[in-house]
């Protein structure tokens, strides 16, 4: 066997974790005490170049050309069982499930009716639930009578009030077609209220913050006694902040301006999911890393990329203040909330007038050495950066769900 040798956790019993992306595949295993063993990442499926790797290991899983979620899942498996990481089926498998609606408002084990329900929420959500359920009938066939867990994206924000959950619509929307902000990354936005109350020393029901969950994909929420109380993301993914490629919020009458100029509505959601935010403004990357270095290089265009970003980022922190009782926390977190100390310090730039001051060691050092924080002592509310892990939680609900309760 090639690349390292696998934990020993397996041999007490393994948890599985399964994250269906539109054209990804993640998995990751851990053990029962909630400590990963391994983690496995698929890219490029349905493509003629898809590929797998488990980390560390310097060997690919071979996958077919166009390997579909299922084809990708098998192959995965299967490595994990020739290469030790598995010796056993798992105790229970966790699945990432993007939309709930207002079905579900926590984690579930799946059945023949979970399952129906989470394909009826499809139209809510058409590029991620139907490869969410291409990995639970997978999984379901793999291991026939291991537990299988759905654990959904939005289900963390279904304590929002109707004033933050209702769109100035018709409301036979609402009524009749479930149309309403849901919110989304809920799993990320649930590990930052367990960890900032950990760190203030809190429970997390006492504890109130904003929570920024900054990568491709961006949200912001504010959570008040340990429940959600509002969000940036709506009734799609789309809505909200600056993203990699997706726009956030538009003026919706740029819909009937664009018919005019013969851009039809495929067209238009291609160009708001896909070739818009950062990777739009920029004209060159929606890779935040990359929109620095040019930056830093006089790219005017990347240069304002990253200013509508934070503009649009400290804007919206500002607005989830008024969602709040009380503040204990700012918290940035996801692979641009974690690693970018440039994007913190612009950011909390134009939230003096709030009383957010930053400190600039500790946030060039991403409060490693000071225990998340990231504030100077003249700030009036503490900031944190907490690297996210939102297959953990999506572990432990499965470990809770499939564990006899005594």
């Amino acid at each position: 066997m090639t690349g390292p040798e696998p934990a020993s956790g397996d041999r007490q019993g393994t948890l599985l974790v399964v994250n269906c992306g539109s054209s990804t595949l993640k998995l990751a295993l851990f053990d029962l005490r909630l400590h990963k063993i391994a983690s496995v990442l698929a890219e490029k499926l349905e493509q003629f170049q898809a590929t797998a790797h488990i980390q560390g290991d310097p060997a690919p899983v071979p996958l077919p050309s166009h390997a579909s979620h299922r084809q990708a899942l098998e192959a995965v498996i299967q490595a994990l069982f020739e290469r030790g990481w598995l010796t056993q089926a798992p105790v229970a498998i966790g699945h990432r499930v993007v939309h709930g609606g207002e079905r579900f408002r926590q984690a579930v084990r799946i059945d023949d009716r979970t399952r129906e329900a989470i394909a009826d929420c499809a139209s809510l959500a058409p590029l991620h639930n139907p490869v969410n359920l291409a990995g639970i009938d997978s999984t379901r066939s793999l291991f026939p009578g291991v537990p299988q867990i759905a654990v959904f994206d939005t289900a963390f924000h279904q304590t929002l009030p109707p004033r933050a959950f209702l769109y100035a619509l018709p409301q036979r929307f609402y009524r009749q077609w479930g149309v309403r902000r849901y919110g989304f990354h809920g799993t990320s936005h649930a590990f930052m209220l367990t960890e900032t109350a950990r760190l203030l020393g809190q429970l997390p029901e006492q504890t109130s913050l904003i929570s920024a969950h900054l990568g491709n994909g961006c949200s912001i929420a504010a959570i008040d006694h340990g429940h959600s109380v509002d969000t940036s993301m709506g009734l799609t993914p789309l809505e909200g902040l600056v993203m990699g490629s997706r726009s956030g919020d538009v003026d919706p009458g740029l819909f009937d301006f664009l018919k005019t100029k013969g851009i039809g509505q495929d067209e238009l959601h291609r160009i708001l999911n896909e070739q818009s935010g950062l990777l739009g403004l920029s004209g060159q990357s929606n890779d935040m890393r990359t929109l620095c270095e040019l930056a830093d290089q006089g790219h005017e265009a990347s240069a304002t990329a990253i200013d509508v970003f934070c503009f649009r980022l400290a804007r919206y922190i500002g607005a989830m203040m008024a969602s709040l009782r009380r503040l204990d926390a700012l918290v940035f977190t996801g692979g641009i909330g974690e690693n970018s100390a440039r994007i913190r310090r612009q950011t909390l730039a134009s939230l003096g007038l709030l009383g957010f001051a930053v400190d600039p060691e500790r946030n060039s050092a991403h409060g490693r050495q000071s225990h998340g924080h990231i504030e100077s002592g003249a700030s009036r509310f503490p900031v944190l950066v907490i690297a996210t892990d939102e297959e953990r939680v999506i572990a432990g609900e499965s470990l809770r769900l499939a564990t006899p309760h005594t």
